[in-house]
């Protein structure tokens, strides 16, 4: 699974440390339908900093493919450039089993860089790695209303797995899709 991003001006690093987190907080808010607390997100970040990727625009990078001037918030702006992508998982022994299971907690792609394979790429690198790190499946939610995840991540491989029911506080159903490595 290699990343797939094609424009030279978007680049994939690893998360390097908390100088990031308010950019992370500040995507993910804007993307995600739940509120999370900036506990959630130390949790995942503390805890598995090795599993947990950003997507980054050259500073340069002003104009989408409309030629509109483009404007995220301050937050985003680091020296790597523009913060325009996120994935944060972590990967953990399942309920005590013999089983290594991958955990895509969240992802998120700013709007004006839609479109472009980032949120694509963050996936195949996150799997890419956790895989490397022995994971025998990966699992995520998503609201089954999303078609745009259930596509993107049906593209790659993942399976529906089981429906929750008013998984999400705003009382929307989520499928559970799982990705078997081995």
């Amino acid at each position: 699974m290699e990343t797939i991003i094609t424009d030279p001006r978007i680049s994939i690093s690893a998360y390097k440390g908390e100088e990031q987190l308010p950019a992370i907080i500040a995507l993910i808010q804007n993307d995600l339908s739940e509120p999370y607390s900036v506990y959630t997100y130390r949790y995942f970040l503390v805890n598995w900093p090795q599993h947990c990727y950003l997507a980054h625009a050259s500073l340069d990078e002003n104009l989408n493919e409309d030629d509109e001037r483009i404007h995220l918030p301050e937050v985003l702006i680091h020296p790597e450039g523009r913060c325009v992508g996120v994935i944060i998982c972590r990967l953990e022994p399942h309920h005590g089993s013999d089983i290594l299971r991958g955990y895509i907690a969240m992802l998120a792609v700013a709007k004006p860089y839609r479109k472009r394979k980032i949120g694509v790429s963050l996936v195949r690198k996150a799997c890419l790695n956790m895989k490397e790190n022995n994971a025998d499946e990966i699992v995520l939610e998503t609201e089954y209303t999303n078609l745009a995840a259930l596509s993107l991540y049906e593209r790659l491989g993942f399976i529906r797995d089981k429906l929750l029911g008013r998984y999400y506080l705003n009382g929307v159903d989520a499928f559970r899709l799982k990705l078997y490595l081995k």
